[in-house]
């Protein structure tokens, strides 16, 4: 069953969401917040699989309270629902360690979906987006490209690449021709040793030591 927190100042936003993750099935909402300050404290208290977080708020909005939750709790997987695609807070909810986002006019799927991907762990940005959050990184740090992740093996560097140009757990899998379990368990293990929260971070490192090139493809690399 996958715990799901629900932060919106609509009650009938709420109430929403809640009957149509519960009525999918395989889900259950703890908690529901009508301001950043609540969505805190209940994610404190229920420790959900996943949190549906508004960015627009009263009192405490949802970046200060992403950015609090994650203080908190860094494993947490944070959602953002936002009413625009564009709109500037949600890079800077993604760049604070949200693992993705919903626009609140999407297909009703699209929120099911986004769920049990962000419970599972797996990419919830399309390539276009995440390329769009790492270059964003990128020109905030003004770092120069770095040596290749220490204490990695070959094949975590490899899927740590992968990720990096924005391919799901499937589609590295079927590029490396093994299961998405062991995607998942190098990735995870990748992420564990490099201290990353999540995939958006993983691909930042990618590209920042120098995996993945300007284009998005992955850099073969030869042995040694």
């Amino acid at each position: 069953m996958i715990r799901v927190l629900v932060a919106d100042d609509q009650a009938l936003v709420r109430a929403g969401v809640r009957m149509l993750l519960q009525a999918a099935g395989g889900m259950e909402v703890v908690g529901e917040a009508e301001d950043g300050a609540v969505a805190v404290r209940l994610a404190d208290r229920h420790v959900p699989d996943v949190i549906l977080m508004d960015l627009r708020m009263p009192r405490v909005d949802g970046l200060e309270a992403i950015k609090r939750v994650l203080a908190a709790r860094p494993a947490s997987r944070i959602v953002v629902l936002t009413t625009f695609a564009e709109d500037a807070n949600v890079y800077a909810a993604l760049r604070a360690g949200a693992v993705g986002f919903l626009v609140k006019d999407d297909e009703p799927e699209r929120m099911v979906e986004a769920v049990r991907r962000a419970a599972a762990g797996e990419q919830l940005l399309a390539p276009s987006v995440l390329r769009r959050v790492v270059e964003g990184f990128l020109a905030a740090e003004e770092q120069a490209t770095a040596p290749p992740p220490p204490g990695l093996t070959d094949r975590e560097v490899e899927v740590l690449a992968l990720v990096g140009t924005g391919l799901s757990n499937a589609e590295i899998a079927e590029e490396l021709h093994v299961g998405v379990t062991t995607v998942k368990t190098h990735i995870a293990a990748a992420m564990e040793k490099l201290g990353l929260r999540n995939r958006i971070q993983a691909a930042v490192v990618a590209h920042r030591t120098g995996l993945v090139d300007a284009s998005f493809r992955p850099v073969r690399r030869g042995p040694g």
